[in-house]
């Protein structure tokens, strides 16, 4: 689908900064996003929708990138988040999400590594999770914040690792409750785009 106009499908200017932008499409993503109107009637038109808004945000990352217009976060233009429809990285997590963790690995060690961006290190550190190399998932989910340190969800990631590297599960008694760490894990496992929970 084309967009005509991109800044008008997302509602900013085209003098908003890439942080403004960024925050109108995951505003609108969070609102159309599919998964919002399972079983719904309305589920056609907030693909439809959805499909619209992704096109506009790439179509003003990508004129970004170009040179068309430059944003003033300080961040690169281009950042990825989850609803980023027809990225890449919404085809990685779909494979994270089914479980087919090599998959995922291999098309993300295909990008780039000056294509290595927040969301890349994030997925990252939810693959080498659930391979089960803690470490290095700790230190991929630590560069996905510092690359946006106000993406929530990568908050929420590191946060929940340094409170299972500091054996942060204790219970009122003061002991370790396998009961309190396998319910972080799960919760954790939430955050990296699994449907366990």
């Amino acid at each position: 689908m084309s967009v005509t106009n991109p800044y008008q499908v997302l509602g900013v200017s085209p003098n908003a900064t890439d942080a403004e932008v960024k925050a109108a499409y995951r505003e609108l993503a969070k609102k159309y996003h599919p998964d919002n109107y399972a079983n719904n009637p309305l589920a056609d038109l907030a693909q439809e929708k959805m499909q619209e808004i992704n096109d506009a945000y790439d179509a003003i990352m990508k004129e970004r990138r170009q040179g068309g217009a430059s944003g003033t976060s300080g961040q690169p233009a281009g950042g990825r988040t989850y609803q980023g429809g027809q990225s890449r990285y919404m085809d990685i997590r779909r494979l994270i999400n089914a479980g087919r963790i090599y998959d995922a690995q291999t098309l993300l060690d295909g990008i780039p590594q000056g294509e290595r961006d927040a969301e890349w290190h994030f997925l990252k550190g939810s693959v080498l999770y659930r391979k089960g190399w803690l470490d290095d998932a700790y230190t991929c989910f630590v560069t996905a914040y510092r690359l946006d340190p106000q993406n929530a969800e990568y908050r929420a990631a590191v946060a929940q690792m340094e409170q299972n590297r500091r054996g942060g599960y204790v219970t009122s008694s003061g002991g370790c409750d396998i009961c309190d760490l396998c319910t972080g894990l799960m919760c954790l496992n939430c955050l990296c785009g699994g449907r366990g929970c």
